[in-house]
């Protein structure tokens, strides 16, 4: 009986809502897991050992490292931060910091399979994020001085001392809280992508997004304002494929999981905040400018 009193608009919400949920929630559980594999049986040393010394060679490695990396943007500044402290040039550092949570395959399958299993949107995706990681890489190792840092990441307790079964249960216990920490975005990403589709009228979307510039600038601001995990949110910009251009979807897709609200305050505790201001620029200029391509 309840159900037959609520508005239709109301239910068509709702339906909407959990489906985006049902689509997401497995590869989010995927990238969680894995993520938590990288955290506790990859050393940081390793990376810092093989990092190339040139700095164009690696912008270039680090851009490409986050294809073995399949952290969440939740998870990534940490992982740079202690990256860093242990020799990782900054601008690499930040190189990997862009791509990693983009074209690591657990990502680009989520784009995949919610674009209709084509390839195309995830290879737009993936061409972009390393087109943002490497301009925005050279920029700092040509143009910024210093580590960046605010303060030297300290020492975390050995993983090596752990046997292998209490090295599983640091994974999952770090799954676990990965899981609950992006969790809620998502939930709420969906519901406002829910909401959008259901309340907002298709021709008022259409207004905004006619011109591609204009359209990119609106599907930008909203990847920052969802702030949704990228394992995700090709499944809330899939939703929008009816109202918004190819080249505003390719810059939610890109831009999101470089700048959202979550992450930006992450960098602003972690970076100093002219290193943050040269990011937020740069990465922007750049998505804008990739999207107005398609």
């Amino acid at each position: 009986m309840l159900f037959l009193s609520l508005p239709q608009s109301f239910l068509q919400m709702n339906t909407i809502f959990i489906s985006i949920l049902i689509e997401a929630l497995p590869f989010v559980v995927l990238g969680v897991f894995m993520a938590g594999m990288i955290q506790i049986f990859v050393s940081e040393e390793l990376v810092a050992r093989v990092m190339p010394k040139n700095p164009i060679l690696a912008v270039l490695f680090a851009s490409f490292l986050g294809a073995l990396f399949p952290a969440c943007e939740c998870g990534i500044v940490p992982i740079v931060r202690r990256l860093v402290s242990k020799g990782v040039p900054i601008y690499a550092g930040i190189a990997f910091m862009l791509t990693g949570p983009i074209i690591n395959p657990v990502v680009l399958f989520s784009t995949y399979v919610a674009f209709g299993s084509n390839w195309t949107m995830p290879l737009y995706r993936a061409g972009g994020a390393l087109a943002v990681s490497v301009v925005v890489g050279l920029i700092l190792a040509f143009f910024y001085k210093g580590d960046g840092l605010k303060i030297t990441a300290g020492h975390h307790h050995s993983l090596k001392k752990l046997t292998v079964k209490q090295k599983i249960g640091e994974t999952l216990n770090h799954a676990v809280e990965e899981f609950f920490s992006m969790g809620k975005y998502l939930v709420v990403g969906s519901l406002i992508a829910a909401a959008v589709q259901t309340y907002v009228k298709t021709s008022t979307l259409l207004a905004i997004g006619q011109g591609q510039a204009s359209s990119s600038l609106v599907m930008m601001g909203l990847a920052f304002v969802l702030s949704l995990c990228s394992e995700a949110d090709a499944f809330i910009a899939s939703s929008f494929r009816s109202t918004f251009s190819t080249g505003s979807i390719v810059a939610f897709l890109v831009f999101g999981p470089m700048l959202d609200m979550k992450n930006l305050l992450m960098m602003l505790g972690t970076f100093k905040t002219k290193l943050v201001l040269i990011i937020v620029t740069s990465l922007s200029v750049v998505v804008f400018l990739y999207s107005l391509l398609f």
